[in-house]
């Protein structure tokens, strides 16, 4: 196969063992799947899940998807391709599960490749990706859990990679405009990294794939630690509090899905990473020292988990 067929056959394989990992761990529902087609070119598999024992709402998404590039695409493109023209082909995954209990953590992941083309002519090819949680209570004995599982892949290609991804996915997922407020603890994420001399094309396939099923060693545990924890209305309300705080830097900050939404990209996939329900109550503030506070706190300021 060449890179684009493992790339696509990877991915596709990722989504199924994931959501049989979820489903698992869910007991009761299966994932209700979607195929799609672009009018542009390609489609994806979108699945679905909700009302489940423990998944209130979730997907796990792929998209194979290809075309020419537009002006609307040159312009939310980081790296846009020089002159004219061009075409561009991505492939990827995408996650988010949103618990029923509070005290378990929303997930999020996404590993992607994208290729720009001069006519056939392979132009530039990046990778990015990575998987952050979003608790609502703070468990420390967690957050070091899923920290140390994505600090052990990253050591397993370089040593250099944990501490600068961590602190990129730190700096990225937040709410600038709430204080800089981040969206949850964190984990790992990188964006546009090539090959090179020292870390060529396999190099970040092995290292997308290493991470990709390191959601399910990094995330199912503490599901299953935390799914029968007896909760109350108090404990849903701040949940639908945070989860606002999500919904707010989905839409407001994050490229993904400004990229997906302003280049005619698939609506319901998209906003498939809201939350079913949300809260926003003017100036809303938890009671000094509660646990409620304790979590607000790590969101202002990011730690050191490993």
């Amino acid at each position: 196969m060449n890179v684009k067929e493992e790339w696509i056959q990877f991915i596709l394989d990722l989504q199924n063992d994931i959501c049989g990992a979820l489903e698992t761990c869910d007991g009761k529902l299966k994932f209700v799947e979607d195929e799609w087609q672009r009018m542009e070119g390609g489609g994806g598999k979108t699945r679905v899940i909700a009302n489940g024992n423990v998944f209130e709402k979730g997907g796990v998404n792929t998209s194979v998807v290809f075309g020419k590039i537009t002006e609307a695409m040159r312009s939310q493109l980081k790296t846009p391709p020089s002159g004219g023209g061009g075409a561009w082909f991505a492939c990827g995954l995408s996650l988010v599960i949103h618990p029923l209990n509070p005290f378990v953590p929303t997930a999020h992941c996404n590993y992607r490749m994208f290729e720009l083309y001069n006519n056939d002519e392979l132009l530039d090819r990046w990778f990015g990706g990575g998987t952050d949680l979003t608790p609502y209570y703070l468990f420390e004995e967690d957050a070091k859990h899923f920290h140390q599982t994505y600090k052990n892949v990253c050591d397993d290609f370089d040593k250099d990679f944990y501490p600068s991804f961590k602190k990129h996915c730190d700096d990225y997922f937040v709410n600038t405009h709430r204080n800089n407020e981040r969206r949850g603890i964190g984990g790992i994420f990188y964006d546009y990294e090539r090959a090179s001399g020292e870390h060529d094309v396999k190099f970040w396939m092995n290292f997308a794939r290493a991470c990709g099923y390191a959601f399910i060693d990094a995330y199912i545990p503490i599901v299953e630690k935390r799914k029968l924890t007896p909760f109350d209305e108090s404990h849903k309300h701040w949940q639908e509090i945070r989860r606002g705080r999500y919904v707010e830097f989905n839409l407001v900050h994050d490229r993904g899905t400004l990229f997906g939404l302003k280049t005619n990209g698939r609506t319901e996939s998209i906003l498939m990473s809201l939350p079913p329900t949300v809260r926003f109550e003017y100036n809303y503030q938890p009671k000094l020292g509660s646990e409620e506070d304790k979590l607000l706190q790590v969101c202002l300021k990011p730690k050191e988990w490993v």
